[in-house]
């Protein structure tokens, strides 16, 4: 198949954004994704490039084959439901889903992107306690949808919104008494254990855990949003969880669906889903739980299980030591490293180093995903697909293009 790139271009220009089309060509130099397999994509100029990026989605790689054998079997005999007749295929993945969470949190609403799942929990513990404040983390990132966009921190997506975005406080991530010193009536702690957007920021698990004794003890729910963290991306099934942290609720998307389909889930305790239990309509969209997606949750669960078993902790290991070593080679470029498993945050001196080293990750074949909430900070998110030869072409291509960009943006040797 033959795709013409600068038509594409051209396309995305009229039809989407000018800016977009521009951060596209750059990426691509000037082609455009039109195949992918495992942790290679391959361009429409015949190029590849390695995926650490794709904002944590494709934790398999692309095109898992158990995924995409689940989904198009599923796409042969029933690909929507009919939302009248019950559905056994979505009814089997939420089974799936609570059995591999232990079973402690028995109820599941299932969306298609992460911002649903965050308006489902927040909705529920709302209706829930009867109250309306929902407290989230300064420098969390939720989504952009009106309610998720109320406890994302970050003014580049707020700004021009504000009056449509209350019912929201934001914590400070360093101090454990934040919630015991609300006074509004509190519906819900809501927080990621591990900030990706905000340059993969770890909370401290302390102070998350005095906020959630103390959100409990004022009658609130405790929603873990691991959407980006979740699912062995960062070891754990739930960060939240292997933490003994009591949690009403863990939010989970992006590799849920396999890196196949478009997928995410609120897994919930009874407590928080009451409302839906005593009307099972106040909260339901066309195609949420639709056949073709949830059909890729058992085969998708058992599939990172057994990736990660084989290969997450020496993944993790060869990361952390390939990146900290580049760190103490250019610490005149490269300020910080942090991350816990898949999912690595690399600080740069400045904003525009940062970007030259993206630029120059792609001219060399790696994609990664930057942090629009901190643009000092590239993300690496490298699949559990990936072969000790792909983290070591990636590490080479790091060193390569922080020396380029000490060049470039003339920082002395």
């Amino acid at each position: 198949m033959t795709i013409d790139a600068r038509g594409t271009f051209r396309r995305i220009h009229r039809h989407f954004s000018p800016a977009l089309g521009l951060a596209g060509k750059f990426a691509g130099r000037g082609a455009v994704e039109v195949s992918a397999s495992g942790a290679t994509v391959t361009l429409s100029d015949g190029r590849t490039m390695l995926d650490f990026g794709s904002y944590a989605v494709t934790l398999l790689g692309h095109r898992n084959a158990a995924v995409v054998d689940a989904v198009r079997a599923q796409l042969d005999v029933l690909p929507t439901s009919t939302r009248s007749l019950a559905n056994p295929v979505a009814a089997e993945a939420a089974e799936a889903l609570v059995r591999h969470l232990g079973g402690g949190l028995p109820r599941v609403c299932f969306g298609t992107n992460g911002a649903d799942a965050v308006e489902a929990a927040t909705k529920l513990a709302r209706l829930a306690t009867g109250r309306t404040t929902i407290a989230a983390v300064a420098g969390g990132y939720h989504g952009k949808s009106l309610g998720a966009l109320a406890l994302t921190h970050h003014h580049r997506f707020r700004d021009g919104l504000e009056s449509v975005l209350g019912g929201t406080v934001h914590l400070d991530p360093g101090d454990p008494h934040a919630v015991a010193r609300l006074t509004e009536p509190l519906a819900a702690l809501v927080f990621e254990p591990i900030q990706g957007e905000n340059g993969v920021r770890i909370l401290d698990e302390d102070v998350v855990r005095q906020w959630c004794a103390d959100a409990k003890a004022a009658g609130a729910f405790v929603i873990a949003d691991e959407i980006q963290v979740g699912l062995r991306r960062c070891g754990e099934v739930s960060v939240a969880l292997a933490a003994g942290l009591p949690v009403d609720a863990v939010l989970l998307g992006k590799p849920l669906g396999g890196g196949v389909v478009p997928l995410s889930a609120a897994v919930c305790s009874d407590e928080l889903y009451r409302p839906l239990l005593e009307d099972p309509f106040r909260h339901t969209a066309t195609f949420g739980g639709q056949p073709l997606c949830v059909a890729a949750v058992p085969a998708a669960l058992e599939a990172i299980e057994e990736t990660s078993a084989a290969r997450g902790t020496t993944l993790s290991q060869r990361m952390l030591s390939g990146l900290t070593a580049v760190r103490d080679r250019h610490p005149d470029v490269v300020t910080e490293v942090r991350g816990r498993g898949l999912l690595w945050g690399v600080d740069f001196r400045t904003p525009d180093l940062a970007g030259e080293v993206q630029l120059g990750l792609a001219e060399r074949g790696l994609l990664v995903s930057p942090c629009l909430s901190r643009p000092e900070t590239l993300r690496l998110l490298p699949p559990l697909v990936a072969s000790d030869a792909d983290v070591a072409t990636a590490l080479a291509a790091l060193e390569d293009a922080v020396v380029a960009a000490r060049i470039a943006q003339g920082v002395p040797a």
